[in-house]
C-alpha cells in the first residue's frame, strides 16, 4: 500500500512539473459585426507566444462551427481554407487579420452587433504536446471598420 501511495504522489508531482504551453499574449481582439441573416463572421487579433506554440482548435458559444482559416491569393483567385493548426513562433507576433489568417465563426446562433463582446476559446499546444486554453474576449466592430479593408465573410460560402 505504501508503494502505491508513493507511486501516485510521484506521478502527480511529475505531471505538475510538465511544462504547459507557453504564455500567449493577445492584443486588439475583435470580431466583425454581422447583418441580418448573416451566418458567418471572422475574429481577428494579434498573438505573441513566449515559446513555440500552436493554436490547434477554437470554439465560441455564439457559433456552431469555429475554425482557424487562411485566406490567400492563388493566381487571381482569393481562396479561404481551414488549417489544422496555426504556428506561433516564440517571440514573434502572428497577426490574424482580414485577408490572412483568422478565426472563422460559422453557423452563428444570432446576429453579432457592434459593441458586443464575443468570447472565443483558443486551444494551445506546446512543443511537448501539452494543451491549455486561452479565453479571448473580442469586441464586435461595425462592418467596414477593418483597418486593412479586408473582405467581409457574409456572402462567403463554406
Amino acid at each position: 500500500m505504501k508503494k502505491i501511495i508513493i507511486a501516485t504522489l510521484l506521478s502527480l508531482t511529475a505531471s505538475a512539473w510538465a511544462q504547459a504551453p507557453a504564455n500567449v499574449e493577445v492584443k486588439d481582439a475583435w470580431v466583425r459585426a454581422t447583418v441580418a441573416q448573416q451566418k458567418a463572421t471572422g475574429a481577428f487579433m494579434q498573438l505573441t507566444a513566449q515559446a513555440d506554440t500552436r493554436v490547434v482548435q477554437a470554439s465560441s458559444p455564439i457559433a456552431g462551427v469555429v475554425e482557424i482559416h487562411e485566406m490567400a491569393m492563388d493566381k487571381d483567385v482569393m481562396k479561404m481554407r481551414a488549417v489544422p493548426a496555426l504556428a506561433l513562433p516564440a517571440g514573434k507576433t502572428v497577426e490574424l487579420k482580414p485577408g490572412g489568417y483568422h478565426v472563422m465563426l460559422m453557423d452563428l446562433k444570432g446576429p453579432v452587433k457592434a459593441g458586443d463582446v464575443v468570447p472565443v476559446t483558443l486551444v494551445l499546444e506546446g512543443k511537448d504536446g501539452q494543451r491549455s486554453t486561452l479565453e479571448v474576449k473580442a469586441t464586435a466592430r461595425p462592418l467596414g471598420s477593418s483597418p486593412a479593408g479586408g473582405m467581409t465573410h457574409g456572402a462567403h460560402k463554406h
